[in-house]
């Protein structure tokens, strides 16, 4: 590891592992910890223990694996490849596929205005607003339609395929959204127009000075007019004038990584995502 950005991995583990902690309990397993999400809500994966001795072990992977079908969990697990490298060929000797996704922290000095990154608005997802429930649910369509279709190339899908994924959140949902909105643990954004609606959305997670910007999808049809950059941008402007200091994410490709760097983001490492191959 670049010994310049070992104190940044080690920001990076520690809001990893706290991001689950306020809506599942951890299982340690080893060398592996299984978040287990406390009631319904988009469930979490297997991390590296933060004060583990020693690397991941193939019987910790079998392990956690075996827990996850228990309990009807995807068998996910996530880790950055330059805190625990040997990890990556302990997952795929398990059988499992890795995503290696470059993993960029913002330099904010090159953060660009969004509104010079496209011509539609982009705008910051109100709780208090009327319309929360339906922007939530827009957002989350957006990305249930653009993440089916990964890539940056333009598609067929667009608004009408969008308006099919729209589902209605239980009132659990929208609770937990708004009071994290509300204590600055989430920041979410819509970019769109009166005519079309919703076109690109995205969101952001936040600990303490630390955020992970995630979700950035655009609808197919709407690609490669600015939108993701935009979102993005907007995302990072907000978190940065809320005092986050250090602002983060994982591109899906090399493609999209540069998508990232037209923002001011940096690659610093590799971000890994693994599930049964038949899976990726």
């Amino acid at each position: 590891m670049n010994p310049e950005h070992s104190e940044l991995f080690a920001r990076l583990e520690r809001f990893y592992d706290a991001v689950p902690r306020d809506a599942a309990r951890g299982e340690e397993h080893g060398g592996l910890v299984l978040f287990v999400r406390d009631g319904a809500g988009w469930p979490f994966y297997a991390r590296p223990r933060l004060d583990a001795t020693a690397p991941p072990s193939l019987a910790d992977v079998a392990a956690v694996r075996e827990r996850q079908r228990e309990l009807g969990l995807p068998e996910a697990f996530e880790w950055v490849h330059e805190t625990t490298p040997d990890l990556l060929a302990v997952a795929r000797a398990a059988g499992l596929g890795v995503l290696e996704a470059p993993l960029m922290v913002l330099d904010p000095e090159h953060l660009p205005d969004p509104a010079t990154l496209t011509d539609v608005p982009v705008r910051v997802l109100d709780p208090d607003a009327p319309g929360f429930a339906a922007d939530v649910a827009a957002r989350r369509a957006v990305a249930a339609v653009g993440f089916a279709a990964a890539g940056t190339a333009r598609g067929e899908a667009g608004p009408a395929e969008r308006d099919a994924a729209v589902t209605e959140l239980d009132v659990a949902a929208l609770d937990e959204e708004r009071a994290r909105i509300a204590d600055g643990r989430r920041l979410s954004v819509l970019a769109g127009t009166p005519t079309d609606g919703a076109l690109a959305s995205g969101m952001a997670m936040r600990v303490d000075d630390v955020a992970e910007i995630a979700g950035v999808a655009t609808l197919p049809t709407a690609r490669r007019r600015g939108l993701g950059a935009a979102v993005t941008a907007t995302l990072a402007r907000e978190l940065r004038a809320a005092g986050t200091e250090l602002v983060f994410l994982s591109a899906g490709s090399e493609d999209i990584a540069r998508v990232y760097l037209r923002v001011g983001f940096r690659r610093v490492g590799t971000a890994c995502i693994a599930e049964p191959t038949a899976l990726i």
